[in-house]
This record gives structure tokens, C-alpha cells and sequence, in this order.
């Protein structure tokens, strides 16, 4: 029978407020919108609700089922910041869009993934299912959302009251924090997945 407790509800919701870090990626939403990049507030808020919540009840059987663990994925999605954070600062276009729909789309990527359901979020979730009761995760899970859709959806009021030259300021020094986050990522997971293989004894 599902427990709801508060406590519970309110830690999680810190942690994944924490690591999904949505106020911080700001700048990254506002350089795709500079790059005339349509981000669909409630379209991000539903896949990334999917994509957890999915995560967390078959997260572990589906990297073991590709034969990888959460220190693979990781250094995976921390590559894919790395090239999100050099766009940011040198203002060069890595992601070359080959979608064919009209409107540019950069919701589903890079927004919902690696930036909101990355590998970040993924591994915490894993780790907080040891500790907590998944319906007062969930609950956590949908509270962040909803922080993710009200940010997304008033994103040109944000960019105003910045004007173009503090979106500019932010958007070069947030990408330098967001390439010291992926080495950081990157690095630490790096050195997990080499002393897995190594265990392997390849």
C-alpha cells in the first residue's frame, strides 16, 4: 500500500531540484531560443515526466539489458554537455538540427535530454529508490516538473528582463559552469567505469 510522507516528499524533491538545476540552465534555453529554436514548454514537462518516472520502475533492467551500468550512461551524457557547453561559449553550432518539421524543434533535444532526464537525474533516481518510497518520489518528480514548465513557458519574459546583453553575459559564463559540471561528471564517472572494466579483468 503506497506511503505518503512529507518528509520524504520534500528531500526528494530538493535532490532532484538540485540536479535537474533548471534555473541554471536558463542560459542554455535561451541560446536555443537565440539560434531560432522552438522549446515546447509542455511537451518538455510530459516527456521528462515520461522518460523518470519510466526510469525509475525499469531504469536498472534496461542497462542491463544493453550490458551497461549508470557510470556508461554517464560519462555518455556528460560528452553530449560538453559539446552543449562549447556551443555556449565559442558560439559555434555543433548539433547540426536534421529534423524536417517546421518549427526547428529542440524540446525532446537537447532540453528534455541530457539537460532535464540526464544522467544526473537517472542515477539519483536509482539511488533514491533504495531510500525512499517510489510514490513520494513520483510526487517529486512531478513538483520539479512543474517548476521545469513554468520556467520553460515564461522564458521570453525572463529573456526581457535580462535584455540581450545580460542573456549574453549569462550565457558565456553559465557555459563555462556547465563544462566544469561535464569534466566534473565525465571525470568522476570515468574513473568508475574503468575500475568496473578492470574488475572485469579485460
Amino acid at each position: 500500500m503506497p506511503v505518503l510522507n512529507g518528509l520524504e516528499i520534500i528531500s526528494a524533491f530538493l535532490v532532484l531540484f538540485a540536479i535537474i538545476d533548471v534555473t541554471g540552465s536558463v542560459p542554455i534555453f535561451l541560446n536555443l531560443k537565440s539560434q531560432d529554436k522552438t522549446i515546447h514548454p509542455e511537451k518538455a514537462a510530459a516527456y521528462s515526466l515520461i522518460i523518470l518516472v519510466g526510469f525509475l520502475f525499469i531504469g536498472e533492467w534496461i542497462l542491463k539489458l544493453f550490458q551497461l551500468d549508470v557510470s556508461a550512461f554517464a560519462v555518455a551524457g556528460a560528452v553530449v554537455l560538453l559539446i552543449i557547453s562549447i556551443e555556449m561559449i565559442f558560439g559555434v553550432e555543433i548539433f547540426r538540427n536534421d529534423s524536417a518539421t517546421a518549427d526547428n524543434s529542440s524540446t525532446l533535444f537537447p532540453v528534455v535530454f541530457p539537460l532535464i532526464a540526464g544522467p544526473g537525474s537517472f542515477t539519483t533516481l536509482l539511488s533514491m529508490r533504495a531510500e525512499f518510497h517510489i510514490i513520494n518520489i513520483i510526487i517529486a518528480v512531478i513538483l520539479n516538473l512543474v517548476i521545469v514548465y513554468l520556467v520553460l513557458r515564461y522564458l521570453d519574459m525572463v529573456k526581457k528582463l535580462l535584455g540581450e546583453s545580460g542573456a549574453y553575459i549569462l550565457r558565456k559564463f553559465f557555459g563555462v559552469i556547465l563544462m566544469a559540471i561535464s569534466v566534473k561528471l565525465l571525470t568522476s564517472n570515468l574513473s568508475a567505469l574503468i575500475s568496473t572494466v578492470n574488475g572485469t579483468g579485460i
